[in-house]
């Protein structure tokens, strides 16, 4: 690349060194280099190769440490710090953390990446030429994906968040293949970013994926029966909701599927723990459950 500004990876030679480092030059222009930004001594009129960005006052300074992360390449970047009605900053490898804007983060900040948490990235400037980090878009997403086969029904599958919207979470697999979860098919939003584990359930003819985090259904029953147990214990023993209930107040108040939650109740009743009557739902006392 040519033309000097952050986020950008150049050969410069060192004019002249100073006592906090070493200015470098394209023959054009001149950078500054902190000493502690070189990873080796430096000799006037040797070539280093830098990558070039710019510090808190707002300086473009270099590097000889070079991020993989680069303008039109993208990877993966640990998040370092969450700020709120900011965004995150992230880890590329060099001394100065990376911002990703709000505006490339989900309205909900509680699904926001987490420290420690990873967003696959590249690099861009902004119109003052700060560095910001951008996370992957679909079109670069089918462009890398691996195709699955559809053998993998069933089996075990895990992988990081990379794009979160309402109607479910996107995620990229250890494997590379890229899959989708419903909203349905998980108890609790996923964070941006965040490693989640699951099951396939569904191999698309176009070799993405369908993934649930929810257990197998003989696993989901006793889990949701727990959810209900504990939903009645908090109010006294009673709810009025039944095999009868709407699938929307369902959904809003246990977020499970009106299947789920009947199949749970059908449980909860063969065992003796609840009983149904007048339109409510009532929980057993200890000693009239069946043992």
């Amino acid at each position: 690349m040519d033309q000097i500004e952050a986020g950008t990876v150049h050969t410069l030679t060192v004019a002249r060194k100073i006592e906090t480092g070493y200015v470098l030059t394209n023959g054009k222009r001149e950078i500054l280099m902190h000493v502690n930004e070189a990873e080796e001594d430096l000799d006037v009129n040797q070539e280093v190769d830098v990558f070039l960005y710019l510090d808190k006052k707002g300086q473009l300074i270099a590097t000889t440490v070079i991020p993989e992360i680069l303008k039109g390449t993208y990877g993966w970047a640990k998040v370092a710090e969450s700020v709120k009605q900011l965004g995150v900053f992230v880890d590329i490898g060099i001394q100065k953390e990376i911002l990703v804007s709000k505006d490339d983060l989900p309205l909900l900040e509680g699904v926001w990446p987490q420290p420690g948490d990873e967003l696959f990235v590249t690099l861009i400037t902004d119109k003052k030429g700060r560095l910001l980090a951008k996370p992957v878009t679909e079109d670069i997403i089918e462009q890398e994906r691996d195709l699955a086969k559809k053998t993998l029904r069933n089996e075990p599958i895990s992988g990081r968040v990379y794009r979160s919207t309402k109607v479910g979470s996107f995620i990229i697999t250890e494997e590379g293949f890229r899959g989708f979860i419903h909203h349905t098919e998980r108890k609790d939003e996923p964070r941006l970013g965040q490693w989640v584990e699951g099951r396939i359930i569904e191999v698309k003819d176009d070799g993405t994926l369908n993934v649930s985090m929810r257990p197998l259904k003989q696993e989901s029953i006793s889990d949701d029966a727990e959810v209900i147990l504990s939903y009645l214990a908090s109010r006294g023993g009673v709810m009025p909701f039944t095999d009868k209930s709407s699938p929307d107040d369902i959904r809003d108040t246990f977020n499970l599927s009106k299947a789920a939650f009947k199949r749970a109740l059908g449980r909860l009743l063969k065992a003796g723990k609840i009983e149904q009557r007048e339109g409510q739902t009532f929980l057993k006392r200890e000693g009239e459950a069946k043992k």
